[in-house]
């Protein structure tokens, strides 16, 4: 399942990190639609809004359908067809949807039909492994390349700065009875579990036979490509776009601290690395410099943000075998160290 993300990008730069090329090959950025409610954060939860991608032909009945925007939205999806007047009187969680069951469910089957269909924009998602002695959080994300600790400038052709997981979604418009403000809200496909996050889910404590069935993750679009089919309704008709949804290996991931338990917690050491069951600081090792460099340098307006001297210097409660070697934790580092006084809470020693 996906229950919690990171999307810690300013507007300007999540708008420029978002662009792409058109039905005529012509490089555009997505315009956004009230980026005045957007808030970046390391650490959001359903019923929270984050950022989505969607056709504008959604909005804009005589639009080009390959055109994008952004919006945000709340994460939990309220049908067009909830009659009550609070959606939170909801009975169900619709925070996550289901690939296998997606076209069998009313609360998504008609806006799938309707092509009401979205990419969740994230830095990455949490997830956490089984312990005896509790849950260690992990952070799971693109691939990075050096480039992506380059913050670029408005200018430039292309962004060379994070790389966004782009996750693919359902959205739909639930209008209030008594009348009043649209409210947009979308949910995040799962499928199962790749084998690398199945490490995660299925990580064993022999001595309590404990064991996970069935892991999901995030249904991932991975490439302008996939991300053009599955939001161009007009162009891929839903059986055709559903067959996108596939689970990817084209991932990474690292510990991070249990900071990140509490969605009352938005800071950076949400997502920065950590070296489990050690009692050092992590290592500048090739595999974590570029995150080192995040974590000292970002410095976006409107992204929430943190001195260096505050970056984490912490180990994990739990001291165990250490996790696969994927990660991109370097390039990760590198980012978040660009960063100055945070704009979000803070977390206070």
């Amino acid at each position: 399942m996906c229950g919690r993300t990171a999307c810690s990008l300013g507007a300007d730069c999540l708008r420029r990190a978002c662009a792409y090329r058109d039905r005529g090959g012509r490089q555009r950025q997505p315009e956004w639609i009230r980026a005045e409610r957007y808030r970046p954060s390391y650490n959001k939860g359903p019923q929270s809004s984050g950022p989505v991608l969607l056709s504008r032909r959604h909005l804009q009945q005589d639009a080009d359908s390959s055109e994008r925007v952004l919006m945000d939205m709340r994460w939990g999806l309220v049908p067009s067809w909830f009659k009550k007047d609070d959606p939170s009187k909801m009975q169900f969680n619709t925070s996550n949807c289901r690939s296998d069951t997606m076209l069998k469910k009313s609360s998504y089957k008609g806006a799938l039909l309707e092509g009401k269909r979205c990419v969740v924009l994230a830095d990455g998602f949490y997830e956490w492994q089984q312990h005896s002695g509790g849950k260690q959080p992990y952070f799971i994300y693109f691939p990075q390349t050096e480039d992506a600790v380059a913050e670029g400038k408005e200018g430039d052709e292309e962004w060379r700065g994070w790389r966004l997981l782009t996750m693919a979604g359902i959205f739909d418009c639930w209008e209030p009875p008594a009348g009043g403000e649209t409210l947009y809200t979308y949910t995040i496909i799962t499928v199962d579990a790749s084998k690398d996050v199945s490490f995660i889910h299925h990580r064993q404590c022999w001595a309590l036979a404990l064991t996970v069935l069935s892991p999901r993750m995030p249904a991932i679009l991975d490439g302008d490509e996939a991300i053009r089919k599955w939001l161009d309704f007009a162009e891929v008709p839903t059986q055709e776009a559903i067959k996108l949804i596939q689970p990817t290996e084209n991932i990474v991931f690292h510990p991070v601290s249990t900071f990140v338990n509490s969605v009352r917690n938005n800071a950076p050491e949400c997502l920065a690395p950590i070296e489990l069951g050690a009692k050092k600081e992590v290592k500048a090792t090739p595999s974590n410099k570029v995150m080192l460099s995040w974590l000292k340098n970002s410095d976006w307006e409107g992204s929430p943000q943190k001195k260096e001297n505050d970056l984490p210097r912490w180990t994990s409660q739990f001291v165990h075998s250490p996790s696969p070697k994927k990660t991109s934790a370097g390039i990760l580092q590198q980012w978040l160290r660009k960063e100055g006084e945070p704009a979000a809470k803070k977390h206070k020693a």
